[in-house]
């Protein structure tokens, strides 16, 4: 895949999009991490070298991974992925055991044994880094990349055994700056929907999944059928709504990054729609949001600038 386009298409393969994941967010580890956190170190350690050849369960971030790899074809590489784990090098035998077995094209990786990750993300050029770890995905963030801490994988999922690959997110401190929220949060509802209208066609700045939107359009545009259809599906799910709605399609017109679908649910849970949608993964920002998408869809926490106990929607 490349960031070279000509008449809306691609031009060449010169930069794949570039996915960071921890083995935690890759895998269900749950049970080990408790481990860690109750009996230290050496105690999970042991019991990875005991486990060594049993194959991991998938964990939150497996769907969309393993979507996103299957996009590759056999001489041309759109998707690269590669671990990155505070994990020792010993320990990554049974990673790579478990990536084997499910048949994923990842054979790269950065295994640390404690020491922080935040200096190999630019250094393998990531796009996106996904991690259930807060000081890692903040110190991604803080070294240029998007990222997201993940949960669990949804207990009650019921995946649709197709070929696209469908990724949500929210609009404002994720893809889009922070910018308009501060209006609302300073100076309230009335203010913030004055402000969009007068800026309405004015495009936002971009926020931390700015650059990764952009770059996830262009594996769009390489899948885009006659129909103007792709496998790579995005959305974007967010509490505005009318009129506030407008300066998101013109922000979007403006990028040249056009969503296959919008939800302006305003007041609304933003679940149901994101089930409904069938994403294989969310970004939000609010921590409300990603705890009730949770329960239904793969979801990630982006580190932003509101207070969990004070959630800003943007609605009226």
């Amino acid at each position: 895949m490349s960031g070279d386009i000509l008449n809306g298409q691609p031009t060449s393969q010169t930069a794949p999009l570039r996915i960071g994941v921890s083995t935690r967010a890759l895998f269900d580890l749950e049970e080990e991490h408790e481990i860690f956190l109750k009996k230290g170190v050496k105690a999970y350690a042991a019991l990875q070298l005991e486990r060594e050849n049993n194959i991991i369960g998938k964990g939150c971030g497996f769907e969309v991974i393993d979507r996103l790899l299957k996009l590759n074809k056999p001489n041309e590489t759109f998707v690269e992925v590669m671990i990155l784990s505070q994990n020792s090098p010993d320990l990554s035998l049974r990673a790579f055991n478990s990536i084997k077995e499910y048949k994923l094209n990842i054979k790269t990786g950065s295994f640390t044994s404690g020491r922080p990750l935040a200096p190999f993300i630019p250094a393998w050029g990531i796009d996106l880094f996904l991690s259930n770890e807060a000081s890692d995905v903040q110190a991604a963030i803080s070294a240029g990349a998007a990222a997201a801490r993940l949960g669990v994988a949804p207990k009650e999922r019921q995946e649709l055994r197709d070929d696209e690959v469908r990724i949500a997110f929210d609009g404002d401190a994720v893809v889009f700056s922070p910018e308009s929220d501060e209006v609302y949060k300073n100076n309230g509802l009335s203010a913030f929907l004055r402000h969009e209208a007068d800026n309405a066609t004015k495009p936002m700045a971009g926020g931390p999944f700015g650059e990764f939107l952009k770059k996830l359009s262009v594996l769009r545009n390489v899948y885009m059928n006659d129909e103007g259809f792709s496998k790579v599906r995005i959305a974007i799910v967010t509490a505005r709504n009318a009129p506030a709605h407008a300066r998101v399609i013109h922000t979007l017109r403006a990028w040249g990054t056009p969503a296959d679908e919008a939800h302006f649910v305003g007041v609304r849970e933003k679940a149901p729609i994101l089930k409904a949608f069938g994403a294989h993964i969310f970004f939000d920002d609010q921590e409300k949001h990603v705890l009730g998408a949770s329960a239904v869809v793969p979801a990630g926490h982006v580190p932003g600038p509101h207070k969990p106990e004070a959630p800003v929607i943007p609605a009226g």
